[in-house]
């Protein structure tokens, strides 16, 4: 079962890269090109997941799992290496986790606090919640760095990256593991469900407010623009977010699993195995769906993605066609 399952892993995370590397890119290059119609905050949110995402396919994917199933013995297993790695990893996916949630807050903010809208959802603002955010998760994760010990130590280089026993027993370690998975994922899932929650119910209210106000409730049918625009911008948040939510359940249910039951993920029989490497892949995969939310749900980003993929095609045909018409017939 084991040998199957890894051969499945194989498979997936080279998948996974070859999607997640070209579409995050992509993505990145569209939305920072501010063209889909989306505000300066929005699309600096976008471009921030997108990049974080982007993060967590090179470290955790490329540098960690195919480096690891594809180069064993490189100098990507020695251990200090592995431990940074492994370090740079958590604070991709944490930045990508709390950029998810913070975009939650600036929309909620937009749409349900207008007041605030004013002051709060600006692109300097986002730009200072970002690099804040980043800052912080980044100095979060620097204990992660010596949870690590070497599988083995050959002519005095240790090499490769394992759990330290220490860090499933110690009260010390227990209690930041805790605090790490309250902190990803645990508590950005309640705030995503609670912003959700309260935009749903103000749009409720506010649809009703305006209907009466417009006269839509004795038969006037007229097409509401500001409706229209908030139910485009709820769309794109709760797509992405329930995305989020759903891709994580897995691992989350997991860890509650050993926590609550007491057992020791190194001690996982087959089964439980099976069930944490799920969780992570699921995980790693929410890594790559953004931009396929985009590109349903906002026609613009399509448009530009269109472009992106027709524009390389275009120049090679002009090249090819110049060429031809450059060359001299034979007399």
């Amino acid at each position: 079962m084991h040998a199957t399952f890894y051969n499945i892993r194989k498979v997936y995370y080279m998948i996974l890269v070859a999607i997640g590397v070209p579409v995050n890119l992509v993505a990145i290059v569209i939305l920072s090109r501010a063209k889909c119609g989306l505000s300066t905050c929005t699309t600096r949110y976008l471009v921030a997941m997108a990049a974080a995402d982007l993060l967590v396919i090179i470290t955790g994917v490329i540098l960690w799992r195919i480096s690891y199933y594809y180069f064993p013995g490189s100098f990507l297993d020695i251990t200090p290496v592995c431990s940074v790695i492994a370090v740079m990893t958590r604070a991709a996916t944490n930045c990508s986790v709390w950029f998810t949630v913070t975009f939650s807050f600036d929309r909620f903010v937009a749409i349900c606090c207008q007041k605030l809208k004013a002051k709060y959802c600006t692109g300097k603002t986002a730009a200072v919640v970002l690099i804040t955010t980043c800052i912080l998760l980044c100095s979060k994760n620097i204990p992660f760095y010596f949870t690590f010990e070497p599988g083995e130590i050959i002519d005095n280089v240790p090499w490769d990256c394992y759990p330290k026993s220490s860090y499933f027993t110690e009260p010390g370690w227990v209690g930041f593991d805790w605090f790490d998975t309250i902190l990803i994922p645990l508590l950005p899932i309640a705030l995503i469900m609670l912003l959700n929650a309260l935009t749903i119910r103000h749009i409720l209210v506010t649809s009703r407010v305006r209907k009466g106000l417009r006269g839509q409730s004795k038969g006037d049918t007229g097409n509401d623009p500001e409706m229209e625009s908030r139910r485009k911008s709820v769309i794109l948040l709760f797509t992405i977010t329930g995305s989020f939510i759903l891709l994580w359940l897995t691992n989350v249910a997991e860890f509650l699993f050993y926590n609550i039951a007491g057992a020791n993920p190194v001690d996982y029989n087959d089964s439980l195995y099976i069930f944490e490497q799920a969780g992570t892949m699921l995980q790693i995969l929410s890594s790559c769906t953004n931009t396929f939310i985009y590109g349903v749900t906002q026609s613009k980003f399509r448009e530009q993605f269109k472009s992106a993929v027709k524009y390389p095609v275009t120049l090679i045909i002009h090249f090819m066609n110049n060429k031809n018409n450059g060359a001299q017939p034979r007399g």
